[in-house]
């Protein structure tokens, strides 16, 4: 069905539910009285269904449908471990509370009905209201533990704000035994006094096996590990090496100098560079892999792509989004060989002005595959033995530095906000068991690659903005002002202050603050508040400028084998670079691209969501191996109910307050202090501590950790 049928029939059928002589009606009722025929039925329960998620009709447990009531308000339901929850209203700011009396049967991530039963906004509280109506179920399936009776089953939930088991039958377990991490299908949601019931679809593995709790991780975010039959077909006929035929017509850019620069375990190289003077200015090349020369639009690959969205990035594996033998062989950018890249030149003066800049199709061949640890070697240690290695690049990565502190430079001197937070690097043996975890520091290496690829993506975006074609931009709003006054009520208590409008904030008086407290012992915990005061980035279809980079323009052009964002881009840039879009391609691509984003955002938190869990699981099971170590840290957060601290490795645990057993401790919220009652004794944000590792918990992922006493000296 054609987009124009699917909403005219969808303003059909809400007229006709808004006559009261029809309602309440069935679906095959609706079907009668528009004459659907019957190979045409499921499209009309396409309808209904749309119109049921979007809270516009709703359909009782008898299967008739109504209008909805327009004092209703549809959102979905966050819930918490302890019962109650929030729903999320698109559009709207402010959550609705819902008290845990209220739930009435929703489950996590349900898309609801709500009837507000006290607005107190004006007080500067939140609303609060009753769920009345569930529209669509957030998890059809959920992966858990398998508990085993004589007759039957449970399903403890990994997800913690599934507040209830799930009641397997025996004969539905798939033989199932205690300690199994299965994945259930829901085939009964319960009631106050009935639990779920559901059914073993798949068997993960024990508990106890390498890899079963990873793999639980990525079941329960439904992230897609197998291609279909058809992907794995098209992918046969994918050549290994780069056709003659496919080198005609190509800028010829094998003549120039030019390496990739990666981690060094990093096997799909997407992006390559290139500089050189031209009087005195530079010309950097950024050369991308050209993965739409052989990922086609509406092929099997494709629609799998889109699927995914992107590649997953997990501690013991990655999840790509194109097979190995593309993102790996003739995508990846391998030293020696031919490739097709797409290409952004840009001539760049010493002020860090993008002068000229050329968009094309190429041909290259990588001189040479670096990592950042040699490139590090060669600028920021002077290693002699490294230099000598690479002699002939040593002038070349010079350069590199160069520009790329000039490019920084000028982004810092428009505000733009760097959070320079110490990513976790996570050494696992061949069990995936963590034997040593520590910060990963970036590095002169790193920061060059991610200014060069930070300048294209902005000479990228700028150029298709002014050219008024559709496109995918990567888009980051300001803040919300209540968020920028909490935080500026935050930091007044460590002697900080924002310069200007809370309304407006400019992202240059951030940029100011996280530089004044650079170094001090509030430098983490300040720079994690700024960061959640700011909202997620998104890709959406409007260029509405990028925040935190203080950019007007902004896309995700560099990354084409493991973002579809790029992948997208690219098919739109190489159409317009071979004659132009018509009127027709630019409305194909109007229909297509606000789905492409949505789906590209949804998929990207997923997959965030998917690593933060799996950091979190390994760190836990790493300090299980050192229950009663004593660890010095730093206090990182202080609640009423206990003191977070962290390691110098980023392992973060807490302390609660009935663990500080040398006095009775209140919180004192305007201060952000804990505070001994009797003893006067206070813990303060940013202070060291000694701590005891006391416990941990796999299933919450979370760490316990109580105060140790200080070492004597021998």
């Amino acid at each position: 069905m054609n987009k124009e049928l699917f909403e005219k029939r969808k303003k059909v059928i809400t007229d006709i539910l808004g006559d009261k002589h029809y309602v309440p009606m069935k679906a095959k009722e609706l079907a009668m009285l528009l004459q659907v025929p019957k190979e045409d039925r499921q499209d009309l329960e396409e309808v209904l269904e749309a119109l049921v998620q979007s809270g516009k009709i709703v359909c009782s447990k008898r299967g008739k449908y109504t209008l909805a009531d327009e004092t209703l308000v549809t959102g979905t339901f966050d819930a918490t471990q302890k019962g109650f929850g929030f729903v999320r209203v698109e559009g709207e700011k402010d959550d609705i509370y819902i008290h845990e009396t209220k739930v009435n049967g929703a489950f996590d991530k349900d898309t609801v009905q709500v009837k507000v039963l006290y607005d107190r906004t004006s007080e500067g509280k939140r609303r609060e209201g009753e769920i009345v109506n569930i529209l669509a179920r957030g998890y059809t399936e959920i992966v858990g533990t398998f508990q085993k009776s004589k007759n039957y089953g449970f399903v403890v939930p990994d997800n913690t704000k599934i507040g209830k088991d799930v009641f397997v039958p025996i004969e539905r377990s798939k033989g199932a035994v205690t300690g199994h991490k299965v994945v259930v299908k829901l085939v009964n949601y319960g009631s106050a006094h009935k639990s779920p019931e559901g059914i073993v679809t798949e068997i993960i593995g024990h508990i106890n096996d390498p890899g079963t709790d990873i793999l639980s991780i990525i079941k329960a975010h439904g992230i897609p590990m197998e291609y279909p039959k058809e992907v794995l077909d098209q992918v046969e006929n994918v050549p290994n090496e780069v056709s003659a035929e496919d080198k005609i017509g190509r800028k010829d850019l094998r003549d120039i100098l030019m390496v990739t620069i990666d981690g060094e375990d990093a096997k799909d190289l997407d992006d390559a560079v290139s500089i050189y003077r031209n009087g005195d200015k530079y010309v950097l090349g950024v050369h991308i892999a050209d993965v739409s020369h052989y990922v086609t639009e509406k092929s099997p690959l494709d629609k799998e792509a889109l699927k995914r969205g992107t590649s997953v990035y997990l501690v013991d594996r990655v999840i790509p989004m194109l097979p190995h033998k593309l993102s790996n062989g003739i995508c990846s950018l391998n030293a020696g060989v031919d490739r097709l890249a797409l290409s952004c030149i840009m001539e760049i003066d010493r002020k860090g002005n993008v002068v000229g800049h050329e968009i094309a199709e190429t041909l290259i061949n990588v001189n040479e595959r670096m990592s950042y640890t040699s490139v590090k070697k060669i600028l920021e240690d002077d290693d002699a033995e490294e230099k000598a290695k690479y002699s002939e690049l040593v002038p070349m990565f010079k350069e590199m530095e160069e520009l790329a502190g000039i490019l920084r430079a000028k982004r810092k001197a428009r505000g733009s906000i760097d959070f320079d937070f110490p990513e976790t690097k996570m050494i696992l043996d061949g069990n995936g068991k963590p034997i040593d975890i520590k910060p990963y520091e970036r590095n002169t290496a790193t920061k060059i690659i991610e200014d060069f690829m930070l300048i294209t993506n902005e000479t990228i975006a700028e150029d298709y903005f002014w050219q008024e074609l559709p496109f995918v931009y990567r888009t980051h709003e300001a803040p919300d002002p209540e968020k920028i006054q909490k935080l500026e009520i935050f930091i007044n208590n460590f002697g900080y202050g924002i310069k200007g409008s809370t309304e407006e904030i400019h992202p240059k008086e951030l940029q100011k603050l996280l530089q004044r407290i650079e170094n001090s012992p509030e430098e983490a915990l300040i720079s994690r508040l700024t960061l959640r005061s700011m909202k997620q980035a998104k890709y959406t279809t409007s260029c509405s400028g990028h925040f935190g980079l203080s950019a007007k323009y902004y896309c995700h052009f560099t990354s084409p084998i493991r973002r579809y964002p790029d992948l997208q881009i690219h098919r739109i840039i190489k159409e317009n670079l071979k004659g132009g879009i018509n009127e027709r391609r630019i409305g194909h691509y109007n229909s297509i691209l606000n789905e492409v984003s949505d789906i590209a955002s949804k998929t990207e938190r997923r997959a965030d969501e998917a690593e933060r869990e799996t950091e979190k699981l390994k760190k836990v099971e790493y300090i299980s191996e050192h229950i009663g170590e004593v660890f010095e840290g730093v206090i990182s957060g202080i609640t009423n109910y206990g003191i977070y601290v962290e390691l110098p490795n980023t392992i973060e645990g807490m302390i609660h307050v009935n663990a500080l057993l040398d006095d009775f401790y209140y919180y004192d919220e305007g201060r952000y202090e804990m505070i001994g009652k009797d003893t006067g004794n206070v813990y303060k944000l940013g202070e060291k501590v000694l701590i005891q590792v006391a416990g941990c918990d796999r299933i919450t992922r979370t760490i316990d950790f109580v105060m140790a006493e200080p070492m004597e000296e021998e």
